[in-house]
């Protein structure tokens, strides 16, 4: 289901433990970390896709989890033309999401990456909120700059910033009193 502007639309999740850190899983027989997210399926809500989804990759029920926010807009990536399927070449340019934030109101123990018959997840881990998006592969990291920034708000008011890893080195964290994002360490340019 592609909408007019060829995108489908798709949710993404990004969620949270109560130590504000994010759930990251890794793609099967791959190097590449990511959060969780997939399609919308004709009469599906954005919200029920993400539940479905959360389900499928995570093993994670709506018990496990509370709905924090969810972006306003759509988030749109372009998909490169190398890793489009033939048949969609033409019509199909990438993906439109709806972003949501959970708070993991369970346990990681209910995290079960095999709840699918086709696992998208080999392995997860937590990560610090603003974590470098070096492993994410390169054309989603715009949207999930986009994502993180536009959920920051959620995550980080009523707070002060706290200090931040990132490649061993403690910074202070760059988030200004207005609530907006830091720029995140590890958006590179091409040049490196």
């Amino acid at each position: 289901m592609l909408d007019k502007d060829g995108y489908r639309p798709n949710v993404g999740i990004v969620l949270l433990n109560t130590r504000h850190e994010v759930f990251w899983g890794k793609r099967v027989r791959q190097h590449s970390w990511q959060f969780p997210q997939g399609g919308i399926k004709h009469g599906e809500s954005p919200e029920q896709a993400m539940f479905r989804e959360l389900y499928e990759e995570v093993g994670l029920r709506p018990e496990h989890v509370r709905i924090v926010g969810r972006t306003r807009e759509w988030l749109r990536y372009d998909v490169p033309e190398q890793w489009i399927r033939r048949d969609l070449r033409g019509n199909y340019r990438g993906q439109k999401q709806i972003w949501y934030l959970l708070r993991l109101t369970g346990r990681d123990s209910d995290v079960c990456l095999r709840r699918s018959t086709k696992p998208e997840f080999d392995a997860w881990r937590w990560n610090d909120y603003w974590i470098p998006l070096d492993s994410v592969i390169e054309f989603k990291r715009d949207v999930y700059q986009q994502a993180l920034a536009e959920l920051s708000r959620f995550v980080f008011r009523d707070r002060r910033p706290r200090a931040r890893r990132i490649d061993s080195i403690h910074l202070a964290a760059d988030v200004p009193a207005s609530g907006g994002a830091p720029a995140l360490a590890g958006a590179r340019s091409a040049e490196g």
